[in-house]
């Protein structure tokens, strides 16, 4: 990966790849799940969170086989292993269900699948179609790399028969390593069924061990959302192959997803929502008939029914917007309630502030919320007008109806129903002239 990262915490949709296996193990409710580490362990153990995970360190690392042979004293007798890859990400829980049910509870089962060009796996052998052994592409002979199905690693045991073949396996092969893939002769030395289980598509097979594949299998993961959203919530996408959703997602009817967006955390979109282009929205919810206008940064925010967001806007965690609201271009707000109908059209910051309903705030408008250690508070009460280049230094209110005259630096309270302003005098000096440069002389 030619990284300091680990391999299997390089990020997929915004979550690390061994954070989707087990993901996608714990859907299936097993006793426990074992985690065998190398390379970067501490990393690995501190990245993964929830409980019931146990950790199991392979020092040193010799192989499939090897590896697996670490967890055996935990493995639970009563009930079947199933052997997971951290690098394989995109594996399903329905897939490893229905492997699961090929084994069933005496039978080894191994995922298989065809590939045009299998070279680097290993071989699936066969003998009167039922599955003898397993070869490895670099001890394979020139017929058995003719074979096209191949092995992906991922199996089902009877734990057991499991743990007496990775007590028998040795390391007789070009790489001295112990392969897991090894038990499967052993099984059929002990007369054990060998079964077999396809996934639903080849993709859920696929690893990662370089910054291509796992770019490849963004694209494929990020494929597979897009089609979901398409075909069960009825999105209508600009380009499904420029999308990207890092979290989870949820759309009403109708909703319209422009090119480049990026939706990180839990982001709930209502009916008829627009998100223009090259947006990003993280941890969101945005109510029906919204429109969020280009290069919008969303936050930690909930947006009322029929807003209207941006272009260029930014808003940030604690920000709430009631019902037709409208915040535009190169505003950014933070911790801020502004209630049904108000508007920032314009180049403001607003932050730590509560505003009323039908509240206009004009552009270039600042709440002063910060003192250097403290936050403090703006209240600005219904159908106050707040012209432009006015800073409200906190804590201040502003009352209901009330007007600040443009450029205004307020330091107390507004009273409501009254004009408000603090400006110097304007002046014209009659006896003023343009400075003009002085000439030097040559030298």
């Amino acid at each position: 990966m030619r990284s300091a990262l680990p391999k299997v915490l390089h990020p997929l949709a915004g979550k690390p790849l061994l954070q989707h296996v087990v993901d996608e193990a714990r859907a299936l409710a097993p006793r426990n799940i074992i985690v065998v580490y190398g390379h970067g362990g501490q990393a690995v153990r501190r990245s993964i969170p929830g409980d019931g995970l146990q950790w199991v360190l392979q020092e040193p690392q010799l192989g499939t086989g090897h590896a697996v042979r670490q967890a055996a004293p935990l493995l639970d007798e009563r009930v079947p292993t199933l052997v997971l890859y951290g690098d394989v990400p995109l594996i399903s829980h329905a897939t490893l269900a229905r492997l699961a049910a090929a084994a069933g509870e005496d039978a080894l089962a191994l995922l298989t699948v065809e590939l045009d060009d299998p070279s680097g796996y290993g071989r699936i052998v066969r003998q009167d179609g039922h599955i003898a052994r397993i070869v490895e592409h670099r001890d394979a002979n020139e017929a058995e790399r003719a074979i096209r199905e191949i092995n992906t690693g991922i199996l089902v045991a009877p734990t057991p028969a499991l743990k007496r073949w990775l007590a028998a396996l040795g390391n007789d092969n070009a790489q001295g390593e112990y392969y897991l893939t090894d038990i499967v002769s052993k099984a059929v030395e002990d007369g054990v069924r060998v079964a077999s289980a396809q996934p639903g598509q080849v993709a859920e097979t696929l690893g990662v061990n370089s910054k291509p594949q796992l770019a490849q299998l963004e694209r494929l993961y990020q494929a597979r959302i897009a089609e979901r959203l398409m075909e069960e919530d009825g999105v209508r996408l600009a380009d499904p192959a420029r999308l990207d959703v890092r979290g989870e997602l949820r759309c009403g009817r109708d909703v319209f997803i422009d090119v480049g967006c990026v939706f990180e955390g839990e982001v709930e979109l209502g009916d008829g929502v627009e998100i223009g282009p090259y947006c990003v929205i993280r941890s969101a919810r945005i109510a029906a008939g919204a429109r969020v206008l280009p290069y919008t940064h969303i936050d930690g925010a909930v947006i009322g029914e029929r807003a209207r967001i941006g272009p260029f806007a930014r808003l940030r965690p604690g920000t709430e917007l009631g019902d037709e609201t409208h915040v535009g271009n190169f505003v950014e707000m933070k911790n801020t309630r502004m209630r049904a109908g108000s508007k920032a059209n314009h180049l403001a910051y607003i932050g730590d502030a509560a505003i009323g309903e039908r509240v206009n705030i004009g552009a270039g408008t600042i709440t002063c919320n910060y003192d250097g250690v403290n936050k403090y508070e703006t209240i600005i009460d219904d159908d106050a007008f707040i012209g432009s280049d006015t800073q409200l230094v906190a804590p201040v209110r502003v009352g209901r109806g009330a007007t600040l005259g443009a450029g205004t630096t307020l330091t107390r309270d507004a009273p409501e129903g009254r004009l408000t302003l603090s400006r110097a005098r304007q002046v014209t000096v009659e006896t003023w002239k343009r400075p003009v440069r002085k000439k030097t002389g040559a030298g």
